[in-house]
């Protein structure tokens, strides 16, 4: 073969052998991972870093952390494929010094270190502080569902378990009346049905019958333990809904704190709840928390709006932005919305669209808020009222806190386009991540496995944007410094 670049004879035999070192660049990405897991207390983290006195040694805690690391950033989360990568991957077998452990060693350690992991990705958030790189005082916040180890055909509610058990009985009921039919024949003509088709339907009476038992013991556990859903590939697992292409997901619901100059994730939760209502501030409050910043704005989306939480992150130091949800169905009706009737605060008065003033009449207190009633005594003789309410007058109420919610959808109105930076930044990561997983779900079963998988996953997402951001070298050298 002339004049082709020919490579090495494999049995040729060489005088000075290579280093390992010499198959890894000084700019590899896995130099940073030797580096950060290098930087890391393992023992202060919670890993267990003294051998046992007896038995046969294991691996080091720092090795299977290594392989771990490289693997999510790689997108190679299984376990069994690891094992295969360390015996022929030269930047594993580089980063671990030709140790190959098994898939089960590699499962156990991810399994059995859940904590600790996940202080290594906060680490790793902590460590992009230093390097003011989290300097941003604008986070934005979302949730997305993720799936889990568990079917839909095996997740089950109450209205499920109706249908399920209607059907059956229905189709039992069928059966029974063939085999009712079979008998009445026989005994009026003597004839009878072929043989092959009464041990037909019998066999398929049998297996219905074992189906009502099976959903009769899933109604039997929720009765007993008074779980609203029940899922039996993974128990903590959830039927929650996503959109409308795809109307519902058995899974986990993941919240995100992203910041809004280099998109990084600084905070993130893994939860059961298929709803983001009650997260706002709680996320806003960690992301304040770790940026170690005086204040921040955050900024989401309507599934947010939680008049409760607005109030809480203005407590907090947190300048909310949240988008209101259209919940009054008045415009579709063609009428007035809430939004057309101004607010004095002088007078204490809302003045409506034709001009006339709602006036204070009562305070009262309903799901612990405290509400503030207003209306005119006009609007009999109004000229546009049925424009406005189909009732004796219209009625607006207003929270002892309403001025938190006025000014942040003034805040809105001065800038909308805070509201399309939040799509441009905490969508990317979810993205991004889902794509990494191959679009399937979690490796893992239960919350507290599930939030060790995702925290890997964010930690690769964060240090490859790192890595992009300032480059390998000076991120190696700022994890030794």
């Amino acid at each position: 073969m002339t004049r082709f670049i020919e490579g090495t004879a494999r049995d040729q035999a060489l005088l000075l052998p290579e280093c390992l070192d010499d198959y890894v660049d000084k700019d590899n990405p896995v130099r940073v991972v030797d580096a950060f897991v290098e930087m890391l207390d393992l023992a202060a983290l919670g890993f267990c870093v003294e051998p046992d006195v007896m038995g046969r040694p294991g691996y080091h805690p720092g090795v299977m952390l290594r392989i771990y690391l490289y693997g999510y950033l790689n997108q190679v989360q299984s376990s069994r494929r690891l094992e295969r990568e360390c015996g022929r991957n030269l930047e594993l077998i580089w980063l671990t010094g030709r140790l190959k452990p098994d898939f089960k060693t590699i499962a156990d350690f991810r399994k059995d270190n859940g904590p600790a992991i996940r202080k290594v990705c906060q680490q790793f958030v902590a460590l992009c502080r230093d390097i003011k790189l989290l300097n941003s005082d604008i986070v934005a916040i979302d949730g997305s569902r993720f799936k889990a180890v568990n079917a839909k055909a095996k997740n089950y509610t109450r209205g499920k378990l109706k249908q399920k058990l209607g059907e059956i009985d229905k189709a039992i009921g069928l059966y029974l009346q063939d085999l009712d039919r079979a008998d009445e024949a026989l005994a009026k003509t003597g004839s009878t049905v072929p043989t092959s088709q009464i041990v037909r339907t019998s066999r398929k009476l049998a297996h219905l019958q074992e189906e009502k038992q099976r959903y009769k013991s899933v109604e039997q556990r929720m009765d007993e333990t008074g779980e609203t859903q029940v899922s039996l590939s993974d128990p903590d697992a959830k039927s929650m809904a996503t959109t409308a292409r795809m109307p519902r997901v058995v899974g986990y619901n993941v919240q995100t704190v992203v910041e809004a100059k280099h998109h990084l994730i600084v905070a993130h939760e893994v939860t059961t709840l298929g709803y983001d209502r009650d997260a706002l501030s709680r996320m806003a409050t960690a992301a304040l928390d770790i940026m170690e910043a005086d204040e921040i704005e955050a900024i989401a989306d309507k599934g947010y709006f939680k008049s409760e939480e607005i109030l809480a992150c203005e407590e907090a130091g947190i300048t909310p932005t949240v988008s209101k949800p259209l919940t009054s169905g008045s415009s579709a009706k063609g009428r007035f919305d809430r939004a057309d009737f101004v607010y004095d605060a002088d007078k204490d008065v809302y003045v409506c669209p034709a001009g006339e003033h709602l006036i204070y009449r009562f305070t009262n207190k309903e799901a612990g808020k405290t509400l503030r009633s207003y209306w005119s005594s006009l609007c009999g003789g109004c000229v546009i009222k049925d424009k406005c309410t189909g009732s004796k007058e219209r009625r607006i109420r207003r929270w002892e806190h309403e001025d938190v919610l006025d000014r942040m959808q003034q805040r809105i109105d001065d800038d909308p386009s805070k509201l399309a930076l939040r799509s441009m930044t905490v969508e990317h990561p979810f993205g991004t991540i889902k794509t990494w997983m191959g679009n399937t779900h979690f490796k893992m079963r239960r919350l507290k496995n599930v939030a060790t998988e995702m925290a890997l996953h964010v930690l690769a997402y964060n240090m490859t944007r790192v890595m992009n951001i300032i480059g390998i070298p000076a991120l190696i050298q700022a994890m030794r410094a």
